[in-house]
């Protein structure tokens, strides 16, 4: 249940160079250790904003900044690191039980993410004491006990 920020990477995707612009495609299991279940992307970020602030028990996601550039600041509960995203090529592997926080969006800023699991509810943990209570006690369970 108890991610660690060493089971968390920047992912290089592959790149294809053409004349005519650049692909980089993106396929489970190939280029994503796992099924790609949703995509969503978020834009349009007001100057100042942050998105995320929570946790996923069995989430997992890979985050690609497509336009412009972000930080993304994870937390395992004992380690912090902060992460540029800037290239369009280039994703953040995020495993479960990993805090995580946007931050720093640039104007224009674009964040595809491709998530393991559809959205429920229940796999959100949005309370930074109650991450930190769940990664210290295991007899909580993953759903929370």
């Amino acid at each position: 249940m108890s991610g660690r920020l060493s089971d968390c990477r920047l992912m290089e995707l592959r790149r294809i160079n053409a004349r005519q612009g650049n692909i980089t495609p993106v396929e489970q299991w190939r280029d994503v250790p796992f099924s790609i279940a949703r995509v969503y992307y978020l834009y349009d970020l007001p100057g100042g904003e942050s998105r995320g602030g929570h946790a996923h028990l069995e989430l997992q996601q890979l985050l690609v900044c497509v336009m412009g550039a972000l930080d993304v600041v994870i937390d395992d509960g004992s380690e912090r690191r902060t992460i540029r995203l800037d290239r369009a090529y280039q994703g953040l592997l995020i495993c479960p039980m990993i805090w995580r926080e946007l931050q720093n969006f640039s104007s224009g800023a674009i964040c595809l993410v491709l998530a393991s699991e559809v959205y429920r509810e229940s796999d959100y943990i949005r309370d930074y004491a109650d991450f930190l209570s769940r990664r210290d006690d295991p007899s909580k369970g993953i759903m929370g006990a």
